[in-house]
């Protein structure tokens, strides 16, 4: 993949989280809307919680922009991490949006009954409900061809939202049968679901910032280095992922007899064996003589 390449993924990320935007802007007007019309203050919240999934998207949307950014003085890897931030502060935004759910829960069990909503609200819930789980398909597969963690971030965001209007429609059909404590039990679980998925990207997240590297990953990577033609022994491997693409830095032993120019060929080579097999661009190969 040619860094053009890079970019251009960037870009279609950058898509991704657009279309979240606009399906949040929408979504958000719809529900509040019908949420005052039927009287329901389950649809009205599930509003409002969209309108705070625009400030995570945005997060996306502008670390995306940055990462897009060329190399310069202060950035000579270039800007690709802040994607990598970007979703580390939607999974901090996921996770608030998460509390707030559980606590309005439990509020609202405590507060005793209430007016009952008009079920068509619940109707209202559930289209929305598809609608956004549409966006997360979308999204999930872009950010899996694209292997972008802030959009796929975003996409997780898009699923959690799908469950709350699940979980919102549900506790409107519950109270047409006088139980309105679904409505609680549901938004708990819903609640619940949303810190999972904020813990699991605050995870990758911090785990990339810091040089995080899957060792098995590793050791496919050491296999293919040791498998070069003139590659004689490894001192040292070293790799950490650099927003959507992975830096790898190497110590490779070759005969002590070999030309300079030999050793630039085997790196060369090395180079060329970590593009067509791993999709690795960047590779900095150090060589040494054998003792």
């Amino acid at each position: 993949m040619a860094v053009a390449d890079i970019y251009d993924d960037i870009r279609k990320g950058e898509r991704g989280a657009l279309i979240s935007i606009i399906a949040y802007l929408i979504l958000s007007a719809f529900k509040l809307i019908s949420g005052y019309v039927f009287g329901s203050s389950a649809l009205l919240a599930d509003g409002f919680n969209n309108l705070t999934d625009i400030v995570a998207s945005l997060a996306v949307l502008i670390g995306l922009r940055i990462s897009r950014k060329p190399p310069d003085s202060d950035h000579t890897y270039g800007h690709f991490r802040a994607e990598t931030v970007a979703a580390l502060l939607a999974s901090f935004i996921m996770a608030m949006v998460g509390i707030q759910v559980i606590v309005e829960a439990v509020r609202s069990l405590f507060e005793g009954a209430k007016e009952i909503p008009q079920l068509w609200s619940a109707g209202v819930a559930v289209v929305c409900a598809a609608a956004m789980m549409g966006v997360y398909i979308y999204n999930k597969r872009l950010a899996r061809q694209i292997n972008n963690g802030a959009l796929l971030a975003a996409a997780k965001d898009n699923f959690s939202d799908a469950m709350v209007s699940i979980g919102a429609a549900v506790g409107i059909a519950g109270a047409q049968f006088g139980l309105p404590w679904i409505d609680s039990a549901a938004a708990v679980a819903v609640g619940l679901l949303i810190l999972k998925t904020a813990w699991d990207i605050f995870r990758d997240s911090t785990y990339r910032l810091t040089d995080g590297f899957d060792q098995d990953r590793l050791l496919d990577l050491r296999s293919t280095i040791a498998r070069t033609p003139g590659v004689e022994g490894i001192r040292d491997l070293k790799a950490r992922v650099h927003g959507n693409h992975v830096l790898v830095d190497v110590v490779i032993e070759v005969d002590a007899e070999i030309t300079v120019m030999q050793g630039h060929e085997i790196s060369d080579s090395i180079e060329e064996r970590m593009s067509t097999l791993h999709n690795i661009m960047n590779v900095q190969v150090h060589v040494e003589p054998k003792r």
